[in-house]
């Protein structure tokens, strides 16, 4: 029995199994060099994907389509029947009429509509004809172009001859007309003796006329025949029913024209009235 424990004594117990250890990460180096060692990279650079499609034909593919679409853009627009000058239409004439206008545009019907000048169109309509102040050529697709006036209007009249020559606001001259529009006075200079002449020639004279029609109120500028200019500071107005109306020099303008008119509404029987002073206005005559 002795033996036998002794013999189980020198016999070493088993160690109990450790577990196994993970693995452990590659280090930062080696991955570089793997990536270096990947087969899909050659002496040359990167080599492509394997079933990835290749670039260059993609972008010809496109370049051709893009210049192809130009082409056919560039045909519709101009060689093609379907965008071309068919119609053109005016609009804002007063005394002047559609035809007129029209002529004066002469708009190339049937051409490209994209082609057209309206530049040029314009510069044409203001030539040939002074009463136009402002005018606008735009296209209206797909077939349109559309002209749209402004007409100057007159302020004051000048006697020439048996005709009348037309004075907008601005004091140019714009038309002839043999008989006088309604409700514009016309305008006599009678400088040429005055002291100031040399200083204010008819020029000058005539944008103070201007000026002062374009001051009187509406209900007044209806009922004036007539704009006398003496001077720069004599201008005196002739009113219907053979009244009269000492304006004095175009300057204070508006507050003459208040003046005016309550004078008028205040003694409707005078027929001398001064507003050359229009803070202290005076009235005679009954």
């Amino acid at each position: 029995m002795a033996g036998a424990t002794t013999a189980r004594k020198g016999v070493k117990s088993p160690k109990p199994a450790k577990a196994p250890r993970p693995p452990k990460p590659p280090k930062p180096g080696k991955t570089a060099k793997a990536a270096r060692r990947s087969p899909f990279r050659g002496p040359g650079g990167p080599r492509s994907t394997p079933g990835r499609p290749r670039r260059g034909p993609v972008l010809l593919a496109a370049a051709l389509a893009a210049v192809l679409l130009g082409a056919g853009g560039t045909w519709a627009l101009y060689g093609s029947s379907w965008l071309r000058v068919e119609k053109v239409t005016t609009g804002g004439t007063e005394v002047l009429t559609s035809a007129q206008v029209l002529a004066a545009a002469a708009v190339p019907v049937g051409a490209p509509l994209v082609g057209v000048d309206t530049d040029e169109i314009e510069s044409r309509v203001r030539a040939k004809l002074p009463r136009v102040d402002t005018v606008t050529a735009t296209r209206s697709w797909p077939h349109g172009i559309g002209l749209k006036v402004t007409e100057r209007k007159p302020v004051l009249l000048i006697k020439k001859g048996a005709d009348f020559v037309e004075v907008d606001a601005s004091g140019v001259r714009f038309d002839t007309v043999a008989k006088a529009p309604a409700g514009v006075p016309v305008l006599e200079l009678s400088a040429g003796q005055s002291p100031s002449a040399r200083r204010f020639d008819e020029e000058r004279l005539l944008r103070e006329a201007v000026a002062v029609a374009g001051d009187l109120p509406k209900a007044v500028a209806r009922e004036t025949l007539l704009v006398k200019v003496g001077s720069y500071d004599s201008v005196v107005l002739e009113l219907t029913r053979g009244r009269e109306v000492v304006w004095g020099s175009g300057e204070q303008g508006e507050a003459k024209g208040r003046a005016l008119t309550a004078l008028l509404k205040a003694v409707p029987k005078a027929d001398h009235f001064d507003v050359s002073a229009p803070t202290a206005p005076a009235v005679s005559g009954s």
